[in-house]
């Protein structure tokens, strides 16, 4: 082996909770020196590559793999036969490991093989002749929903529907002095993460195996391997490798289970790196959304009711669509006071593939609909948008749809304010540099027919596993004394996918110890789960978790110390001190050769399922909110946008590491704005038409325009040190500010994102 081996990081600089340390990690990735997933090599390793369908629905009729088990070179073709268990599911199994009799979107595994090199092994699956009866796929996701659509799983009771939702909030039928509509779409958006899905299975001497995977959540990958391979837990030892993005896309397996197959079935290290074109395949996405929605009001602009209708294409499997749904349907009327609320949330199979967690899960659909519905609103009430929001801004105290009150700072009319408030950017006259217009330097324009516009959008989105879901992290904490110098080792099984946690963790230690000295273990399946990076958690319960067990290592200490003579009340500054903070001794005196180590299991409140019927429940463990306000330039002959400036206000309750915060502000409206302008798997027939960067465009450094950003700090009472979850707001607000930003230039109703050329210019 050569570099499966993982090392702990150790951070040897200071900073604690509020600072700024450096990124342990950071300068190896600047440099290019971080070791990626795709960068895992074992000596006599094989290569595995995947058969894919390519219909969105078809019968197999007939499977031969002989011509490939020929080649020479190959070392196993395996298909379903070989599965001992082959089903399964992030939350709800009904997903093949590699297809039967049945394949349900293009894209679908059908066999696996290992070869001693990746062509040898993709020549070989294309050598596997498969004989399909190509099926009329179900595409279109509400015509799927109709009692006379063919049914995809017969096993799901609730034919084509994952889930409904449904919110039953004030009174049935109220009446309203004026009354909007409006019916949105958006588009299938790709995580696009910039490192393709990628692992290698490395065979044990036990008979287990040992997989170094990119992975969201270790241990829900192994549960589902354990499933599949059925084999212990054991006996299925998961290693976190370095993580080139996730964004939600990690979090179902992908070829997680066909490496561990192969390397059992061969007895040798099996490595599978997909390129660009078949990672679009690989990962689910995010839902593609039709929305209705009617808002009802006052004269004066009060809101009187919400109703929406939201139907989810799920695609071909259910991953988190159930979860999805919810929370498009708890969060679908906003971050804002409605006394009645009527809201159907559908999630739905269809052949198109399949959709699961990305940045926002399910909340960034919903606030696209109801925010260009409040535009709407306040154009039929003439009322400045801004205005109408924060006379309706929901605060400490609103009860929401669910009928949970928030029960922490919920600051939405100061950061609409705050957005508002910021001077604009200068129109430009005379001569413009071709790099800040729309199109750019393809010298489309030279500003004729560019015409500004200026938006604003305000979102609410959930942290945390919501509805009952049992949320926790595990940490292990350790003190010891190395080379004369007291050190913190600290252990969990949460995954780094770049969003600093591995920072915040030794922050959290040597606020809570006094210790700078601390070594971060690799992420792996030896300690109890994390959970997953997802849901803005993280920071909120593996860093609960970390100062749990930092709290019970510095009671072991001060144990050990009145053992020993010592009388003492703390730490601090690696001493341990008195309640007068008089230095009594030295940790390493009160250590000697003794280890002080404490796991810690940590959950936050307990969240509870919805009622099924009204949608009624203590549904989420906090609440966080965002404001954009958005400048474009549109040329409004061309249909070419280009986005001048952001600016954004949120919430974070507690700036644990500030310059993190602002990145995770800036990714996520770089993610959203990619939603606004440019980011969509096209989809037609069930069928995927641009798998590539090429024709699949995600923002860059070039798009993205300069942003102005104001952090509050309006502590959670009920989080650890009063933290918010902080990356996934500024994903909702940023698209509706962009989209609205449009129409103020265009005079268009733009009800569908991403907004395209002929959007604007077919018109």
């Amino acid at each position: 082996m050569t570099t499966t081996t993982q090392q702990p990081l150790i951070t040897n600089v200071t900073g604690g909770v509020g600072d700024s340390p450096m990124r342990p990690d950071g300068a190896q990735k600047t440099r290019g020196e971080f070791a990626y997933s795709s960068d895992l090599w074992a000596d006599d390793m094989l290569w595995g590559a995947t058969l894919r369908s390519p219909h969105p629905y078809a019968r197999v009729k007939g499977l031969d793999i002989t011509e490939a088990l020929k080649l020479p070179g190959v070392h196993a073709v395996l298909t379903h036969e070989d599965v001992p268990d082959n089903i399964y599911g992030l939350e709800h199994p009904d997903q093949p490991v590699l297809a039967v009799d049945i394949v349900r979107y293009q894209g679908e595994p059908v066999a696996i093989v290992a070869a001693d090199h990746p062509e040898t092994a993709r020549r070989a699956a294309d050598r596997i002749v498969v004989d399909y009866e190509v099926l009329t796929p179900v595409t279109d996701a509400e015509a799927a929903m109709r009692p006379d659509a063919p049914v995809l799983h017969p096993a799901h009771e609730g034919g084509n529907i994952v889930r409904h939702a449904p919110i039953r909030f004030g009174e049935e039928n109220p009446v309203a002095d004026v009354v909007v509509t409006g019916e949105y779409t958006v588009g299938m958006q790709d995580q696009a993460f910039l490192g393709p899905e990628s692992g290698l299975a490395v065979p044990a001497e036990d008979g287990g195996v040992d997989l170094y995977i990119a992975t969201q959540w270790l241990h829900a990958d192994q549960r589902q391997l354990t499933k599949a391979l059925a084999m212990p837990e054991d006996k299925v030892r998961l290693h976190l490798a370095g993580v080139g993005g996730a964004f939600g896309a990690r979090e179902d397996l992908s070829m997680q289970v066909h490496a561990c197959l192969l390397a059992l079935h061969t007895r040798k290290p099996v490595k599978i790196v997909y390129g660009r074109e078949e990672s679009f395949f690989g990962h689910v996405h995010r839902h593609p959304a039709l929305m209705r929605y009617e808002h009802g009001a006052t004269r004066d602009g009060d809101l009187v009711y919400v109703k929406a209708e939201i139907i989810l294409d799920g695609g071909a499997y259910a991953s988190t669509t159930a979860a999805v749904t919810g929370n498009a349907a708890t969060l679908g009327a906003g971050p804002y006071r409605v006394p009645n609320v009527r809201i159907d949330g559908y999630g739905v199979y269809t052949n198109n593939p399949p959709c699961g967690a990305m940045r926002g899960f399910g909340a960034v659909q919903a606030c696209f609909a109801y925010e260009s519905q409040m535009d709407k609103l306040a154009a039929a009430l003439d009322m400045d948008p801004v205005d109408l929001r924060i006379r309706n801004a929901a605060e400490r105290g609103t009860v929401m749809p669910t009928g949970q009150v928030i029960d922490s700072p919920a600051p939405v009319a100061e950061l609409l304010e705050l957005v508002r408030a910021k001077p604009l950017p200068a129109i430009p006259t005379g001569p413009r540099d071709l790099r800040e217009l729309p199109g750019g330097v393809s010298n489309t324009t030279h500003g004729e027919g560019v015409v500004r516009g200026v938006g604003y959008g305000v979102g609410i989105k959930n942290v945390g596993f919501s509805e009952g879901f049992d949320d926790y992290s595990t940490a292990r904490v350790r003190l010891e004394v190395i080379a004369g110098e007291p050190v913190v080792s600290v252990h969990t099984a949460a995954a780094e996918v770049g969003q600093g946690l591995v920072t915040l963790k030794a922050q959290i230690a040597r606020t809570e110890l006094g210790v700078q000295r601390v070594q971060i273990q690799p992420s792996n399946t030896f300690v109890g789960s994390a959970g997953s990076s997802s849901a803005s958690r993280q920071s909120y319960v593996t860093g609960g978790a970390v100062r749990a067990a930092c709290e019970e290592v510095r009671a072991g200490v001060l144990e050990l110390a009145a053992a020993r003579g010592f009388a003492a009340t703390g730490l601090a500054g690696g001493k341990v001190v008195s309640a007068t903070n008089e230095v009594l001794a030295d940790l390493v005196d009160v250590l000697g050769d003794e280890v002080v180590e404490r796991t810690v299991e940590w959950r936050h409140r307990p969240t509870a399922p919805l009622d099924p019927v009204t949608g009624q429940g203590f549904a989420h463990v906090q609440y966080a909110f965002a404001a954009h306000r958005a400048v474009v330039d549109v040329d409004v002959e061309l249909g070419l946008v280009r986005v001048v400036e952001l600016a954004c206000a949120q919430d974070v309750g507690r700036a644990m590491n500030p310059d993190a915060v602002l990145g995770q502000i800036q990714g996520g409206s770089a993610q959203g704005l990619g939603l606004a302008v440019m980011e969509e798997i096209q989809v037609v027939d069930g069928v995927v038409r641009n798998p590539s960067f090429t024709d699949y465009l995600i923002p860059t450094v070039l798009d993205m325009p300069p942003m102005t950003i104001d952090v509050l700090e309006r502590a959670d009472p009920h989080a650890p040190y009063g933290l918010r979850g902080v990356g996934e707001p500024p994903t909702l607000s940023s698209t509706p500010a962009i989209a609205a930003a449009i129409r103020a230039a265009t005079g268009l109703a733009l009800s569908r994102v991403p907004v395209r050329p002929e959007h604007i210019v077919g018109a």
